[in-house]
């Protein structure tokens, strides 16, 4: 790419903040951005006529029609402005000659936030709270654990897995892992064992694994009924890494502890949205949000001022190395 002449991306999905930052960034990189709020669609694709490279969110999952529109736009590359890449059919995108990416972030976003979903879920904060709002001040039922006596199973240690185990060090907790690749961690003392060993042994269990086919429903109704009788369940990876009829079901009948989850089963459509007057249609997000011993939280661990720069920095210069590739290739 020479910086006479900008490189025009199309940016879809953006939101009013990740405009305000494209607009930021994009000039000193050498990149004449095409900002839209909408979604990448079919019917959204000829707005990329001109740019070979586009980046998306990851709220709208990306079909394979919306695809081959881009394919006749001229686009050769998405940036996905996320860990996750479950939102599109890669190898599809892949067979008709579109490389699908996604970036890197602080995972100290994420890492963060399941701590704070730890600690409530260790607290009864969502019970806490909501009876405080109504002035009733009197002391939970139920006494707060505390880190230190709890055995905590972290599933997945990547970036994100290895950021919330950094974390954990500082509290003294045990640790154990499972990772279908282990990785040594410098200064992190954890345990890897076999996957359901962790399930037996675990007061807290904590989701950090990509979702692919093979991670789908990993916490299916055989393996949750092989928790502790009390244990706790955070997750802030992918809703679908967990069968949630089932959960709701162990959550119902008192034998799991409780559930404090950032990333929800059908939240497709739901977050993200306000749907204060508008029927939701996910059964199984509204029973959870009912129970006392459930907190949902709507796939905002991401959300911080630091990840989401890094987001959008790593978005546009992903695809200018795609574009240089091309160039020089």
């Amino acid at each position: 790419m020479t910086h006479s002449e900008k490189t025009r991306i199309t940016m879809y999905g953006c939101g009013p903040d990740e405009a305000v930052l494209f607009r930021e960034l994009a000039p000193a990189l050498g990149v004449r951005p095409a900002i839209t709020d909408a979604p990448v669609s079919e019917a959204t694709a000829e707005l990329a006529s001109g740019s070979r490279c586009i980046s998306v969110g990851h709220k709208t999952p990306v079909t394979h029609a919306t695809l081959r529109a881009l394919d006749r736009a001229g686009v050769a590359y998405v940036s996905t402005r996320s860990i996750g890449r479950n939102h599109i059919d890669v190898e599809y995108a892949e067979s008709i000659g579109i490389r699908v990416e996604n970036v890197s972030y602080s995972p100290d976003s994420v890492a963060d936030h399941t701590l704070m979903l730890m600690l409530m879920a260790i607290r009864d904060a969502k019970s806490i709270v909501r009876r405080t709002d109504m002035h009733d001040y009197r002391l939970s039922e139920l006494r707060g654990k505390e880190l230190r006596d709890l055995t905590v199973g972290v599933i997945g240690t990547g970036r994100i897995g290895a950021a919330v185990m950094g974390r954990l060090r500082g509290f003294g907790c045990r640790m154990v892992a499972h990772d279908n690749r282990p990785v040594d961690r410098p200064g992190i003392a954890v345990e890897y064992v076999p996957l359901d060993e962790l399930l037996r042994r675990s007061d807290l269990i904590t989701l950090h694994a990509p979702l692919t086919p093979q991670t789908r429903h990993l916490l299916n109704r055989r393996r949750l009924a092989r928790m502790k009788n009390g244990a706790l369940i955070v997750n802030t990876g992918r809703g679908a890494l967990i069968d949630t009829e089932a959960l709701v079901q162990e959550l119902e009948s008192g034998r799991l502890g409780g559930a404090a989850l950032d990333v929800v089963e059908g939240e497709e459509g739901i977050f993200y949205g306000d749907c204060r007057d508008i029927p939701i249609e996910s059964k199984a997000l509204l029973r959870l949000q009912e129970l006392p011993n459930a907190l949902i939280t709507p796939h905002t661990a991401y959300y911080t001022d630091h990840a989401l720069r890094d987001t959008v920095k790593n978005s546009l210069t992903n695809c200018l190395a795609f574009e240089s590739g091309n160039q020089h290739g």
